[in-house]
This record gives structure tokens, C-alpha cells and sequence, in this order.
């Protein structure tokens, strides 16, 4: 009985062993069909179209974000915290409109330095007008010429105390002189030695109408002092000067000519002119 029992166990064992090595053997046997030539197989899937696309950050990146919707909706742009280390101001609030106070520091203007600032005080002399003399006087500009009409001087005559004297105002070169006499070493007291421009030779003219007498007329080439008498035209335009010694008779006359009376600026009249040993007024 175990014999049997035995050998049906090794029968089964053997057919099993066979029958599987058969169907795996079998595998390889079973026969391809040949393909279609005019069957239209699909392709199989290329790997760049079945792979599962790469992790690219280009490709899952988001899309960036539209402007014109992202500008209207404020209230998703995140605003930047402030930069505490940032110099630039912040633009102006439109409705601000108070304007900021200046820096006492910046915005003072410095004050004035008196010694720049302050105008230069006018010098009357040079800034009044020229005077208007009387022509019905002696006062005013005058030329003297010589015999032939050329000028000599000019002398400006003025009243002083009732009195009318003249003085040198210009003086011009004569025949054959090099240059001027500039002192007059010749005259004697306050005079001695003072210069030419603005020295007065005529003094104590006392006037009676158109005549003057009492006076005095200086020849600064000698210094010799002259009795003189003058006489005024009846239209004021000439001046006849006489100088004498002893009586009128013995004397020269001379006709001076009436200038316009702007005929040197105020600033360029010289003032009268005396010596160095001339004590001061």
C-alpha cells in the first residue's frame, strides 16, 4: 500500500514537473504575426510626450502678475517696510499745503555791514547844480584876452560881505610859454607862495549901479597890487577892469568877456587859494 501510495506520488510529481517545463518551454513557440504594412499603428509615445515633464522652474513658475489689475487692487501690493538709511524725501502730500517754515539758520539774510552796506553820503559840491549869477552884477564867469584876442584866464567873481572879489579859475599858456606858472612866488602875506588856480587878484569891489570902485586888482607876475574901478555893460555881457597906480588916469583897461555860467562844473571851481604861511580860519 505505501509502495503505491509512493509511486502515485511520484507519478504526480513527475507529471507536474513535466507539464510546467512544457508550458514554459511552450512560451518561445508561440508564433509572431507578421505586421500589417497597411495598418496604421499608432506610433508608440515618444518619452518628450509620455515622460512626466521636468520639474522646470520656468515652466511652474506663476505668471507674473497683471499691472493694470494689480494697480487698481492697492490693497494686494505689499508695500515695502521703510528704509531707515534712506536719504531721499518722500514725495509732497497733495494735500498738504502749508509751506514748511525756513531755517532760522538758512533761510536769515545776514545783516548789512554798515561799513558796505551804507551808500556813500552825496558831496554837495559836486552834486548841486550850477549857480545862476545875476548878469545884472558882476557876478559870474569871465575871460580875459590880450590884444590880439586870444584868452589868458578865467575868473569867477562872487559877493562876499557887499563885496565883489574874482579869482583865478583857468589859466592858459601865452605866446611862446612852456608851461604855466603854478605859485605865486611874487605875492606877499597869506598869499606868499600860494598856487595860481584860485588865487584873487581883484578884491573890495564895492558896487554903486553898473560901476565898481574901492577896490583892488594884483598882477601875480611881479606881485604888484593896482588900485582898480570896473564897469558893467548895460547888457552884461562885458566887464571893463582898469588897474592904476596914483590916479585913473594912469592906469590900463582891459575888456573882459561874460562866460555862460555852466561854463565849469560846480565840482571843478577851485577854492580860493592861500600861502602856506596863511593862518588857518
Amino acid at each position: 500500500m505505501r509502495t503505491r501510495l509512493r509511486f502515485a506520488v511520484a507519478i504526480a510529481i513527475a507529471m507536474l514537473t513535466t507539464g510546467y517545463a512544457r508550458s514554459a518551454s511552450n512560451q518561445d513557440a508561440i508564433p509572431v504575426p507578421a505586421p500589417n504594412p497597411f495598418r496604421t499603428v499608432a506610433p508608440a509615445p515618444t518619452p518628450s510626450r509620455t515622460a512626466a515633464p521636468a520639474s522646470n522652474q520656468s515652466d511652474t513658475a506663476a505668471p507674473a502678475p497683471n499691472s493694470s489689475k494689480a494697480v487698481s487692487n492697492q490693497d494686494t501690493i505689499p508695500v515695502p517696510a521703510p528704509n531707515p538709511f534712506r536719504t531721499v524725501a518722500p514725495a509732497p502730500s497733495p494735500f498738504n499745503t502749508a509751506v514748511p517754515a525756513p531755517s532760522p539758520s538758512k533761510a536769515a539774510a545776514p545783516a548789512p555791514n554798515p561799513s558796505k552796506a551804507a551808500a556813500p553820503m552825496p558831496n554837495p559840491s559836486k552834486t548841486e547844480a550850477p549857480a545862476a549869477y545875476d548878469h545884472d552884477t558882476a557876478a559870474g564867469f569871465w575871460q580875459e584876452t590880450d590884444d590880439q584876442g586870444r584868452p589868458g584866464a578865467w575868473f569867477l567873481f562872487v559877493e562876499k560881505d557887499g563885496l565883489y572879489e574874482g579869482r583865478f579859475v583857468k589859466m592858459f599858456k601865452g605866446p611862446g610859454e612852456q608851461e604855466l606858472i603854478q605859485t605865486c612866488q611874487k605875492c606877499t602875506g597869506d598869499q606868499k607862495d600860494a598856487p595860481m588856480m584860485g588865487l584873487t587878484l581883484v578884491k573890495g569891489m564895492k558896487r554903486n549901479g553898473n560901476k565898481y570902485a574901492g577896490g583892488s586888482i594884483l598882477d601875480p607876475r611881479d606881485g604888484t597890487v593896482y588900485h582898480a574901478q570896473m564897469e558893467l555893460s548895460e547888457d552884461g555881457q562885458q566887464l571893463s577892469v582898469r588897474g592904476y597906480l596914483g590916479i585913473p588916469l594912469l592906469g590900463q583897461t582891459q575888456i573882459w568877456t561874460r562866460l555862460p555860467d555852466d561854463a565849469i562844473a560846480p565840482d571843478d571851481i577851485p577854492e580860493d587859494s592861500v600861502g602856506p604861511a596863511a593862518t588857518p580860519k
